[in-house]
């Protein structure tokens, strides 16, 4: 049976996360699947790569299916882009060696968090932006920013109800960019990331930013180890998974140690 690897992008308002939950809630891994089933004619249950939450979005999400069709990697595209809803589509399909599993393949992901900082509210931006009004210290952000680059135990950044596994994560790139009064982005890649990871590290830049939290003081909540020390969850909608890269040993096994969580 042949299997694809899929790019998707999709707005994550409309979505109780990617993975398939109890209840009939309706999730990236459901509506992909479903179509994949109207278009092959048998049952799917496409793999992510990230179990993206409630409200995230994607601009690289990868996936993998197996399907038995004898549609091309070009013509699957284009017939699940005309069955699939406005709020998903898939961007980029290949067919690919049966070795190859798009959670275990993922060698890195790059997420970034939009922040609007203007005077005034932005209503084109309120969908994909967390509005914050307090003028924003980029210096400081980047300060604390780059006190978080490296391997570390995040259990500080995880949420409150935390998965099982180590908490020991590796981030290559932890950057904020923009102008205050302006958009404001933070770049996070990283191996792999805990529950809610991304979005506890943003609510902590923020508070930064806005003169509650010293940048010195990253080190500290760090080795604390307790979340009630890091900043608040920032709102899901202001984060988007960007990009996924794959390792060229493509792995069919977890590798271990790196449980693959939502952040």
């Amino acid at each position: 049976m042949p299997r694809f690897r899929l790019t998707l992008e999709y707005d994550g308002a409309g979505f109780a996360g990617w993975q398939v939950q109890p209840g009939g809630l309706r999730t990236v891994q459901g509506v992909l699947g479903a179509a994949l089933e109207r278009i092959a004619g048998h049952p799917c249950r496409p793999v992510g790569a990230s179990r993206t939450d409630a409200g995230v979005h994607a601009e690289g999400q990868l996936a993998s299916v197996d399907l038995e069709t004898a549609l091309d990697a070009e013509r699957l595209l284009r017939g699940l882009n005309g069955v699939l809803p406005r709020d998903l589509a898939v961007v980029a399909a290949s067919e690919v060696g049966p070795e190859f599993h798009a959670r275990w393949a993922a060698r890195s992901k790059l997420y970034r968090y939009r922040i609007w900082n203007g005077a005034s509210p932005s209503p084109l931006r309120a969908a994909w932006t967390h509005r914050v009004f307090t003028p924003l210290d980029l210096p400081a952000m980047r300060d604390a920013a780059a006190r978080l680059l490296g391997s570390h135990d995040f259990r500080s950044f995880q949420a409150a109800r935390p998965a099982p596994g180590a908490t020991v994560r590796t981030l290559t790139r932890v950057d904020v960019e923009g102008e205050t009064r302006g958009e404001v982005r933070i770049w996070v890649e990283g191996d792999a990331f805990l529950r809610h990871m991304v979005r506890i590290l943003a609510g902590t830049l923020v508070e930064v930013g806005i003169g509650r939290r010293d940048p010195e003081a990253i080190p500290a909540l760090l080795a604390a180890r307790d979340r009630s020390r890091a900043g608040p969850t920032a709102p899901a909608r202001g984060l988007c998974l960007v990009q996924v890269d794959c390792a060229e040993g493509r792995f069919s096994q977890p590798r271990p140690g790196l449980p693959i969580q939502r952040p």
